[in-house]
């Protein structure tokens, strides 16, 4: 027992013989350590499960609560099978057209992006389906470097740990395509009353069309700009082959 108390008394003198910046230096490695774990526990068990909901769907709701609306969260998951592959060939037309080749992150892309921001013409950003998808399951919306650096971080785990095929698969089931819409099937469903297997290339290109701003622009009954874009994307659906 005297032992045990000396060993207590030791292991509580080497405590409080602690600076306050060792003690935050070790606090830091303790919360980095931990997000670690769970970033990639959350990335793996994604890699199986069906992504349930997302950061901006609950934050969606928050907006649609304090706007007096309906709090409208339509989200069925279906796998990559029971989704027209014309869907998928439209997102990489109209989104990322190097998809299939880069490794997360199109740096002409963000170049060009950045060429034209520096312009000051219409802020783009260039970031590829990957960085979507890693930002839509994982993160909050936003253009701060804090989080565009976990957006880097959790393109390169997705892309290194679930691959293409399965990036497309989140990302069509997850992404907004309508105010309070989410995913390929309950996009298919509110814009064309259909199944997302059953999706025409037009009826594709017009979902592909409104992502940049899904809650302003509509699938159908578009305007004229979207009918424009529907009608690009759809001439280029064609050339796309998925081979993940």
């Amino acid at each position: 027992m005297a032992t045990k108390k000396i060993i207590k008394k030791k292991s509580l003198s080497k405590n409080s013989k602690r600076s306050p910046g060792k003690k935050i230096f070790v606090f830091l490695c303790k919360l980095f350590l931990w997000f670690n774990i769970i970033s990639l526990f959350l990335v793996l068990l994604y890699k199986f499960l069906p992504v349930p909901f997302t950061p901006l769907m609950a934050i969606r709701a928050i907006e649609h609560k304090s706007e007096n609306k309906e709090m409208v969260c339509s989200h069925d998951w279906v796998s990559l099978e029971e989704i027209s592959p014309n869907l998928a060939k439209a997102v990489i037309s109209s989104e990322d057209g190097n998809f299939l080749t880069h490794n997360g992150f199109d740096f002409k892309a963000i170049e060009k992006a950045f060429d034209s921001n520096q312009k000051g013409k219409k802020i783009k950003g260039g970031s590829t389906i990957s960085q979507q998808t890693a930002k839509n399951v994982f993160l909050w919306q936003g253009r701060s470097y804090v989080r565009k650096g976990l957006e880097v971080y959790f393109t390169v785990l997705i892309e290194f740990i679930w691959g293409k095929e399965r990036i497309m698969e989140v990302y069509l089931n997850s992404i907004e395509m309508g105010d309070g819409v989410y995913g390929a099937q309950a996009a298919a469903n509110h814009w064309y009353r259909k199944d997302a297997k059953n999706l025409t290339k037009y009826e594709a290109a017009g979902i592909a069309a409104i992502l940049p701003n899904p809650r302003k622009f509509k699938a159908s009954n578009s305007s004229s700009y979207i009918n424009r874009r529907k009608a690009t994307i759809s001439k280029y659906i064609g050339y796309v082959k998925l081979d993940y």
